[in-house]
Order: C-alpha cells, then structure tokens, then sequence
C-alpha cells in the first residue's frame, strides 16, 4: 500500500520529510480514514510519515498568549494527535469546548476513537465529518508549518471543495485553537445517520450561543453533510441575534437554516430529506440550548477502552526509524510478552502481519473496513483495531492478543483462560465464534478501565464490536459475570 514509512520522533524531521518527498508523502497518525482509502485505491500515497510518536503532539491546553490577549479571552489548543477518545476525556474541552467534545463522543466507536485524530479528520475534509462543524462554529483556526515556516489559516479560508482544503504538500498541522466557551456562551452538536452508534452522518450540525441576559447577543451555526464542504447558516443566526430563544424564533431559524443551501445527493440521503432532517436537527439544538439540557447528550463516565494506561502511547525515543517495502529493516515489538522481529510486513496492516507472518490467526479478519471489530487488538494496553493501524506503527510496542489475553490477569479461576474467556464459555456465548475473539478483548480491556461496569458502559464498550448471531445478550451476560467474579 505504501512504499517507505516514516516514524519521526521530532516536528522538525517530520517537516524535512514532507520537504524532501512532497505530494508523494502524507503525514499519518490514527490513519482510520486513510488506510481504508489506500486498501481501495482511491489513493497514491508512496510515503507515509507516522507523528504519532512525537512527544507533547497530544496535548489539550488553555492559554492566554498574545492572541488571546487580542481578543480578550483565552485560547484552548489542540495538538495534531489528540484523538477523539482523548477530547472525549478532556476536562477543559467538556467544560470549554463542549460541541466538539460532544462531536468526538459520537463518532465510530471506541477502538476507533482510540486511534482516529481530529487533526485527521479535519484533513480529510469530508463534509460528513463530525468534527468539522463544531469547529467551525466555534471558530476554529489551523498553524500549517512548513520548513519554510507557519501560516495560521481560518476555517472559511482552508476548504475549498468537496475533500480540498489550502494544505500544501510540504505542510502538516501542527495546532488548533478556538477561543474557550465563556460563561455567558453555550454550543451543541447533533447528528443524524442510518443507525445509532459508528455511522457516517447523513446530516450533522453544531451551534454556539452568546447570550446578553435571555437575549441571544451572537450566533454561530455550522451545518454538515449537506454541502460540498461544511456551511455555516448565516441567515438563521441573523434572525437569532437580538432575540430571546421563543418558540417562533427557533422555528424561524431552523427554516432559514433549512433553506440556506441546495442539499446533497448521495448514497445516504437524498436532497430533500436532509433539507428536512437539517430543520429538524437545529430546532432541536436551539431548544436543548434554550432549555440548558444540551449537556445531558454526554456520558457522565463514558468508557474508552485504555486498560489502565490513561490513554496515553509511549513516544519513541532516538532517530527517526525508516521502514521500506520490502525492506530487510524489521519491526520489532513484543507480542503477547514476547520480542518478536518481523520482516517482511513493512507494508502490511497490523492485522495482515499478526496473522500472516506471526500465525496469531485468533485475531480475526472481518470487514477489513473498522467497521466490525473481530481484529481488536491491545498496543501498549489501548484497545485498537488491527486492520487499520500500519504493521510499522507496532514498532517498539507491545501487542496483545486474544492468544495472549490470559496472561494479562491473575489467573485467580484455577484453569489457563482469562476470566472473560472462561464467563464467555459458562455463559454459552459463543455462537458461530467469528467476533468472540474481538468481542473478549473489548470486553477485557472494558475490565482493566472499569472493574464494576454498569450495563450502559457495557453496551458502550462493546459498540464497536458486531455480532450477527443475534447472541449479543449472552455476551453482555459474560462480561458482567467476569466483573462480578473479579
């Protein structure tokens, strides 16, 4: 899929890389989106340069810089491999930044979350994206760097059309920030797609409040999913400035916003029926605004699959490593407690090397797409999907799978299995066993986060895994017998 794969370990050496290989190059860190569109080819990407190991590029901080200053209020910023489970989990962002940490809570599921970045999705620039629009209406800037240096790039300027955007190739994001929600703002996001949990938007929409008394003084509304790019409705928060959240004042504004552009076809809706659903959708957010329920949507302990680790993966120290297709350099990392160096896998998924070229075929190859979860797998104890995570990326990490799973627990039930393999067998909750092996590492890592899951943390922890024998029951039954023989 790739020819030669770059893990960095500073901005600076990941620059000279964009520098010297330019549009053949793409900088890659939780890859969700582009491993997919390199396994379909719909992209040509010969060199992919992994930042994901550069320390201090996740971070979520509050500062009141010269900008800040400028305008008169602090900035949050967000470094370019925060994930969607890491905003999710963020204090600053829940309580400042609430549409986005919402948008990040909704989307794919746990083990996705768990690697796919913001930065990335703002990047691919899909107007489906969920996390485009919340941070466009709470107005969002990009720092694109370059050897050359840094250009700070509003959301207005860096989209130009259906997945274009002002990116040169020689660029990366190094930085995002939005000025922080204040006491007088509140913001929502919602969204509407073919089924509850891990969908693309069929509709989506954010929208953020300043309020003078009950008076609304300022109004951002950004729309997805019905336009080429993401949209904001300006008529709608025209109508909304100067007045208090009626009835009729919603009403009008979700007709405005309905109307304010010719909506999309494709495979997921027609036109019509998103103009329908947009209406909807921002009735509804002004209303929960109006009404001060918006915070309800979020989880209050929402389950992220890290094990005990925090979420945090360790950053690789010394020179920049280099793998090359078919090249003799080799990853090397520990497989369930084991050094392993691989060779040959330079250009396979993690999924592809565990089982082709280790024989660890308990990892089980399902969609291929994220979509099913039968390859979860643990790296450095974060529950992650091994189809679309690159086999380099394993490098100087440590990998658990299911054949390995029960050497991560005190084995206390007398026998050789993990305690959520053994409830999986007294509970009869196998079926034709394709997704057990995804399921039982969800399921036991969701243990290692929270040892006494409610039934809600359950079903959120194992979102991300399918089961098509319709014996989801057995397994809930499963996970909560192994948390209560703990």
């Amino acid at each position: 899929m790739w020819q030669v794969y770059y893990t960095p370990t500073s901005v600076d050496d990941a620059l000279k890389l964009l520098a010297e290989h330019g549009p053949e190059a793409r900088v890659v860190a939780g890859g969700t989106d582009l491993v997919v569109e390199l396994k379909r080819d719909d992209r040509e990407v010969e060199v992919l340069i992994d930042v994901t190991r550069v320390g201090g590029l996740n971070r979520i901080s509050l500062d009141d810089g010269p900008e800040a200053r400028r305008e008169g209020r602090p900035h949050i910023h967000l470094g370019p491999t925060v994930t969607h489970n890491g905003a999710v989990a963020s204090d600053l962002l829940i309580e400042r930044g609430y549409p986005l940490a919402l948008a990040c809570w909704q989307v794919g599921t746990p083990q996705l979350r768990n690697r796919g970045t913001i930065a990335g999705n703002v990047i691919t620039a899909s107007p489906a994206n969920d996390t485009i629009a919340p941070l466009w209406a709470l107005d969002a800037r990009l720092t694109l760097s370059s050897v050359n240096g840094e250009r700070h790039v509003s959301f207005d300027d860096f989209y130009r059309g259906l997945r274009q955007t002002a990116l040169a190739p020689d660029e990366m994001v190094t930085d995002i920030s939005f000025p922080a929600l204040k006491p007088n703002q509140r913001g929502t996001f919602a969204k509407l797609a073919l089924r509850r949990v891990h969908a693309i938007s069929v509709v989506n929409t954010a929208v953020v409040l300043t309020f003078d008394d009950e008076i609304v003084a300022g109004a951002r509304i950004a729309m997805g999913s019905v336009a080429p790019t993401v949209i904001r409705a300006r008529e709608a928060e025209s109508a909304l400035v100067g007045r208090r959240l009626t009835d009729e004042s919603i009403e009008r504004a979700a007709e405005l916003a309905g109307k304010a552009t010719s909506c999309i076809d494709d495979i997921r809706s027609g036109a019509k029926y998103r103009q329908q659903v947009i209406t909807v959708l921002v009735r509804r957010a002004l209303t929960s605004l109006r009404e001060g329920d918006e915070r309800k949507a979020f989880p209050a302990e929402p389950p992220m699959l890290w094990g005990a680790t925090g979420g945090t993966y360790p950053r690789l120290a010394g020179k920049t490593v280099c793998h090359h297709h078919q090249g003799l350099e080799p990853i090397e990392c520990v497989v369930n407690g084991e050094n392993v160096v691989v060779q040959g896998a330079n250009d396979k998924t993690l999924l592809e090397m565990l089982r082709q070229n280790l024989g660890l075929t308990g990892t089980k190859n399902g969609c291929g797409e994220g979509e099913c979860g039968a390859c979860t797998v643990w790296m450095d104890g974060i529950a992650i999907l091994a189809c679309l995570t690159p086999a380099p990326r394993a490098h100087g990490t440590h990998v658990v799978t299911v054949e390995g799973l029960p050497e991560t627990a005190s084995l206390s039930n007398g026998g050789d299995l993990h305690p959520v393999q053994q409830a999986f067998i007294d509970e009869g909750a196998v079926q034709c066993g394709y997704c057990t092996p995804g399921f039982v590492m969800a399921g036991a890592n969701l243990l290692e986060e929270i040892s006494t899951p409610t039934r809600e943390q359950i079903d959120i922890g194992l979102s991300g895994n399918l089961c098509r024998c319709t014996g989801y029951y057995k397994i809930v039954r499963a996970i909560e017998k192994a948390a209560s023989e703990g």
